[in-house]
């Protein structure tokens, strides 16, 4: 059984932090945008928890602490605990522009931005529920009251203590909000509003009844391979394969925090990613079967040219 982070013992469970609210437009560059204004305070916690937050970010208190949430899970700010203070998180600096340079793509127009942000929540052991759903759950078809009573028999057998009942519903009902559209409000409204940008990548929707989704396997065109080599990239680095100069095809579809799972990649699609991957990668890796084992393979004869956060950028060009 491929087991994965969730299960270590020393595993720390999050089922809070957004508020109820998930992820919305706007928020990310919001946060970057204000850390980078008081980067030149010394401790700049009052951002997100001064008098004048509600007033700087024109919401209510909880929806500051959710915008500050997201933006630290994913990445684009960042606790410098020994300076004591917020700043800029690398993936910030590359979306939303650093040091007189302009970001990639500070309005999130480009669906590359909203994959990595996918993965940023998804392929991390950081957010229990979204981890969970798309590294372990069994199926393709779930409903709420499914994944609620799976998550608490997870927390029950680890352990994990002080774990509610309620906060899991309330994690598990924003995890669906930020993937899956809602009917607009209205008599006349026959259209579905989208409240989180996540929802664009059509990885869930609706079935049947009421409370019924399915997961959405298959070919993701929209995904760059820029942000598959990425991906690719730090789960070879995070992975028990790590250190190793080959990485089995298996691995790459179905360990917890592969790309294949991650992405919800069917074979056929990975595959091809894979076999041109020599070309994507500029060489660093290619595509291998010797040995019968199908994977891939780092090319002992080239040094890798680029840390991993950098193979997005050819999705941007």
């Amino acid at each position: 059984m491929l087991r994965g982070p969730l299960y270590e013992d020393d595993y720390r469970p999050q089922f809070s932090g957004h508020e109820t609210f998930p992820l919305r437009y706007g928020w990310l560059k919001k946060a970057y945008d204000e850390v980078l204004d008081c980067l030149e305070v010394g401790n700049n916690r009052s951002i997100f928890l001064g008098e004048d937050a509600i007033a700087r970010f024109g919401v209510g208190k909880n929806m500051v602490a959710s915008i500050r949430h997201w933006a630290t899970v994913v990445c684009v700010i960042e606790d410098d605990l020994s300076a004591g203070r917020i700043v800029p998180g690398e993936l910030g600096q590359l979306i939303f522009g650093w040091d007189g340079e302009q970001g990639l793509d500070p309005y999130l127009e480009n669906p590359s931005t909203l994959w990595l942000i996918h993965w940023q929540l998804a392929a991390r052991p950081n957010k229990t529920t979204w981890y969970w759903v798309f590294n372990h759950f069994p199926g393709i078809q779930f409903d709420r009251h499914q994944i609620v009573d799976a998550l608490e028999k997870l927390a029950n057998d680890s352990n994990w203590g002080r774990v509610s009942v309620a906060t899991i519903k309330r994690d598990v009902e924003c995890f669906v909000r930020s993937y899956v559209a809602h009917p607009a409000t209205g008599k006349n409204s026959t259209e579905d509003t989208i409240e989180s940008p996540l929802a664009e990548l059509g990885l869930m929707k609706p079935v049947g009844k009421r409370d019924g989704f399915r997961l959405v396997i298959g070919s993701k065109p929209s995904l760059g391979s820029g942000v598959f080599l990425y991906a690719l990239a730090n789960f070879w680095r995070e992975s028990s394969y790590r250190g190793l100069n080959q990485l089995p095809f298996d691995a790459i579809a179905r360990s917890p925090g592969s790309p294949g799972r991650v992405f919800l990649l069917d074979e056929n699609d990975l595959a091809d990613r894979l076999i041109n991957i020599e070309e994507a990668s500029e060489g660093t890796f290619s595509w291998s079967e010797t040995s019968g084992i199908k994977g891939i393979i780092k090319n002992p004869n080239r040094r890798i040219k680029y840390k991993p956060l950098n193979y997005i950028l050819s999705d941007y060009i």
